[in-house]
């Protein structure tokens, strides 16, 4: 993908990105999933967002260049996986929030053995990042560079539609916002589920 194509303001971004694919070398083979749900967080006049309060150790990558993985642990769980957008200096990022499978299910399947149906494997920004074993040393990872591991391929732009939008989920503030955007009829979009803001502030 072009890194121009990101460079703009995160919402049509995140459109775009939906039906690109984004692929991954791991140990059991490369594994692709095509994307099919994303979520957009634009920076300081956005209380969702991890560089609201300006930026950190945690995340510089969000303050661009664009084209990067910003990848970070929640709960003490599992890796979620943003694409960063804006221009170099402005924080913004897309959430990652799932995929439909394009590669070998075997391989797949090694990585992500819980998973009950295909349309799971990806379903749901932990699984996705599991998925494409995205982690720390991802952090900040180039997906327009054709010779990372990890990389993102431009898709034709879907028509308008195609693409649904709606709350974003799990975030305890500005949930009112429609920045989730998703392919329509996909059985591998994330069920909603309105969030509640817990004691850690922000739940994204």
């Amino acid at each position: 993908m072009d890194r121009s194509e990101l460079t703009g303001d995160v919402l049509p971004a995140a459109a775009r990105l939906l039906g690109c694919r984004l692929e991954a070398d791991t140990p059991e083979g490369t594994v692709a999933v095509r994307l099919v749900e994303v979520e957009a967080y634009r920076g300081r006049d956005d209380p969702a967002s991890h560089s609201y309060r300006g930026r950190s150790p945690r995340n510089a990558v969000m303050f661009g260049p664009a084209g990067h993985l910003y990848v970070y642990f929640v709960y003490g769980l599992h890796f979620c996986a943003n694409v960063t957008c804006l221009t170099d200096g402005e924080p913004g990022a897309v959430l990652l929030r799932a995929g439909e499978l394009l590669t070998d299910p075997g391989a797949a399947r090694v990585r992500r053995p819980t998973a009950r149906r295909d349309v799971d494997l990806a379903r749901g920004p932990a699984r996705l990042a599991s998925l494409l074993g995205l982690g720390r040393d991802d952090n900040g990872r180039d997906v327009t560079d054709p010779s990372s591991r990890v990389r993102l391929v431009a898709g034709e732009p879907l028509p308008d539609s195609a693409v649904r939008t709606g709350p974003r989920v799990g975030v305890g503030t500005a949930e009112e916002l429609p920045w989730r955007f998703w392919v329509d009829g996909s059985r591998a979009v994330s069920a909603y589920r309105q969030g509640t803001r817990s004691r850690r502030g922000r739940t994204r």
